[in-house]
């Protein structure tokens, strides 16, 4: 399906080295960042103190949070889990507070505003949860890394693979450096973020590397930087469709889905638009760059003068 079809081809790969050369600087503060700064971390990995109460009627998660945050609390998740009724409340570590004293504080702040909220459960988060968590998300992201090699190996050629993964872990480190930049807190929805852009990307890549095998079939006399500028232009209405519609169930989450989704759909719309930047000007360039060639794609009919030589052979031992 096309919205509409670009009939001149469009020289991307004339501006390959400058925007590579760009890349490299973003990736590199990314790090930066990420190594000086760190991450804000949610509760999940660090530890805290989760409650659950129940209301009478559907509880208004916006006072809720009010209430909380009168106490002083800064770094707390307040969500509906179940039904509209049920809140889970998460509350980060304080020091000098018990999980016990920190729970009191706050239902009695909740019944203060509203006399019928009933307390249904108190549990306390240790920081060693927390550290499983993040061992079993990076073990999550390298097996995500490992089986993108062995993928794109196995369909393609070992300088799509390589440029692939080098794509994607370009988008991957792209998203954690605005979330070490700007301080975001970084929690298991955004983990799971980062591994939907792993493969939401490598899915870009497959198609303009598909399209690339298939022109190098179809223009024999192209050199391959033509090839791949001819590749990514037939494929833009096809990443306009794809990329737009996915980009405007994102921005729903991100305006309406609340805190809860916020920072989820942000990572999701920061890997949208740099998935679509590596997939033309990293990926493709990069393949480029290691020297891929049609004879690395396409194999090459069997001379003639490779069959003769045999046939004549076979007729002289007949004769």
């Amino acid at each position: 399906m096309e919205f509409f079809r670009i009939r001149k081809t469009i020289p991307f790969m004339r501006h390959a080295l400058i925007l590579n050369a760009i890349s490299l600087v973003t990736f590199l503060a990314a790090v930066f960042f990420i190594a000086t700064k760190g991450f804000h971390l949610s509760i999940e990995f660090t530890g805290g103190t989760v409650m659950e109460v129940n209301y009478q009627q559907a509880a208004e998660l916006d006072k809720v949070r009010e209430q909380v945050g009168t106490l002083g609390y800064s770094d707390f998740q307040v969500q509906n889990f179940g039904t509209s009724r049920d809140v889970m409340i998460r509350l980060p570590n304080v020091a000098g507070k018990t999980s016990t004293e920190q729970s009191n504080e706050v239902i009695g702040a909740l019944k203060a505003a509203d006399p019928t909220v009933e307390l249904r459960r108190v549990e306390y988060v240790g920081p060693q949860v927390g550290k499983e968590l993040a061992h079993d998300g990076l073990l999550a992201l390298l097996f995500v890394v490992v089986g993108i090699v062995i993928y794109l190996g196995f369909r393609f050629e070992w300088k799509f693979a390589v440029a692939g993964v080098i794509a994607n872990l370009h988008d991957v480190v792209i998203i954690l450096g605005f979330f070490a930049f700007f301080q975001w807190e970084f929690s298991l929805p955004v983990l799971a973020a980062v591994l939907a852009v792993l493969g939401y990307s490598v899915n870009e890549s497959v198609v303009i590397m598909d399209r690339i095998r298939e022109n190098f079939r179809k223009q024999r006399k192209a050199t391959v930087r033509e090839v791949i500028d001819s590749a990514i232009t037939a494929t833009i209405s096809r990443t306009i469709i794809t990329h737009g519609s996915t980009q405007m169930m994102v921005i729903s989450m991100l305006l309406f889905g609340g805190p809860t989704l916020h920072y989820f759909a942000l990572a999701l719309t920061i890997g949208i638009w740099f998935g679509i930047y590596s997939s033309v000007f990293v990926a493709a360039a990069l393949a480029m760059w290691l020297g891929v060639k049609r004879e690395d794609l396409v194999k090459g009919p069997r001379k003639d003068s490779d069959v003769l030589p045999a046939a004549t052979a076979t007729s002289r031992r007949r004769g």
